[in-house]
């Protein structure tokens, strides 16, 4: 792939414009502005389907520790605990008389204030905090449906839930089972209920990160003259001169055909796809009513 600068002079060149020795420390309005629009069309074009190349998978192991503590009925403070290593306020916590639903709120020295108050008293008991919330990749763009799976029971998670079926889970009575429920909240995949043990989640997202530095990080736009795309160089310079054109009020036909047909190509061959036949065989490797006799089977 081409370079930020060499892709910008290649569209001033097409457009008979002046060439730029640089573009991201340019004081010249127009080429600040076609940098501006070549963040834009990539941008647009990083959201445009799942990209093979932007798919990524992301594999985390949920968290849960036990403490002992003292509560008190009718108080959201936990005091007196064992330890609060770890603790955060993506963590709940569970244990005879806290009620469900109880997130960590603040963590001190020794203690810990849940949203929920305790609705016993008990000295030295056993607390069990779980990690309900977890922080995505830097790089999340959006996730792709249905890879949610808890990798160690080999279980799908269901969802991703909305507003009204989550709070129904944690306010009903009996809302657990062995699968676990997901949903994304404030950028965090979020997991009802929480875990107690440890198991191994993974599923895949599309990141964000359509533009890599020399470094090979990857970032949202373009910030510096030698900064590469993961997009074919033609499809930024199209969509560069077509929206352009279209600021500027020209007439857009002629470049929006030609970027319509390059991103047609792209979408065809990036991915490569799948053989359809018109006339389907039926496998053979289990048993259906298509390879065992009507009766008789097995004699």
């Amino acid at each position: 792939m081409a370079s930020l600068l060499s892709n910008i002079q290649d569209v001033c060149l097409e457009l008979g414009l002046p060439i730029p020795n640089a573009v991201v420390s340019s004081s010249d309005t127009t080429t600040l502005q076609l940098l501006a629009l070549m963040n834009r069309s990539g941008n647009i074009l990083s959201t445009e389907r799942e990209w093979q190349v932007l798919l990524k998978d992301w594999r985390f192991e949920t968290v849960y520790v036990q403490y002992t503590g003292d509560i008190t009925a009718g108080s959201d403070t936990i005091t007196n605990l064992s330890s609060t290593a770890g603790l955060t306020s993506d963590f709940m916590a569970t244990g005879s008389g806290i009620q469900q639903d109880s997130f960590i709120k603040s963590v001190g020295v020794n203690s810990a204030v849940l949203s929920i108050p305790a609705t016993l008293t008990t000295t030295g008991a056993t607390i069990t905090f779980g990690q309900a919330q977890y922080a995505m990749p830097s790089d999340f763009g959006r996730l792709v449906d249905k890879t949610e799976y808890n990798k160690t029971n080999r279980w799908s998670n269901i969802g991703p839930k909305n507003s009204q079926e989550w709070q129904w889970l944690k306010a009903s009575f009996v809302t657990t089972g062995p699968r676990m429920r997901y949903r994304m909240q404030d950028n965090k995949f979020v997991l009802w209920p929480m875990p107690a043990s440890k198991v191994i989640m993974g599923l895949e997202y599309v990141s964000n990160g359509w533009v890599t530095s020399s470094a090979g990080v990857h970032k949202q736009k373009f910030t510096a003259d030698d900064d590469t795309s993961v997009f074919p160089d033609s499809l930024l310079i199209l969509g560069t001169k077509l929206k352009f054109f279209e600021i500027k009020g020209f007439d857009t036909n002629t470049l929006l055909q030609d970027y319509t047909r390059e991103l047609s190509k792209y979408m065809g061959y990036e991915a490569g796809s799948d053989t359809l036949s018109l006339s389907p065989r039926h496998a053979d490797v289990v048993l259906t009513a298509h390879n065992i006799p009507d009766s008789n089977f097995g004699a």
